[in-house]
């Protein structure tokens, strides 16, 4: 469970990020559930923006990638974007996990 803090450093990170997976009219397909496992596994902090043709919420999405990939939050859902964020299971990729683990125990 991501603190205050860390959510608070996830959304300053997302801020200047852009979306890098569209969300739309395909739903939450298996093959939507991996490409976010992939690049999250990679990045460790994705911003997804839904289409408009997108049948779901930001909200009910979020809620149902929290469920299909173990590990996987939600920092931020605002409008059409949700910000997610999971530690990386590859130590190579662990960049931003390191900063946020460090305002945990704060």
């Amino acid at each position: 469970m991501l603190t205050g803090k860390q959510k608070r450093l996830l959304r300053s990170r997302a801020m200047t990020e852009k979306a890098l997976i569209n969300f739309g009219k395909n739903g939450l397909s298996d093959t939507f559930v991996k490409g976010v496992a992939d690049a999250i596994e990679a990045r460790e902090m994705l911003k997804i923006s839904l289409l408009p043709s997108a049948d779901e919420t930001a909200k009910e999405v979020g809620a149902y990638l929290e469920d299909a990939i173990p590990g996987l939050e939600v920092a931020q859902t605002i409008g059409h974007s949700l910000v997610v964020y999971k530690e990386a299971d590859n130590e190579d990729n662990r960049k931003l996990s390191k900063q946020v683990a460090a305002l945990a125990n704060d």
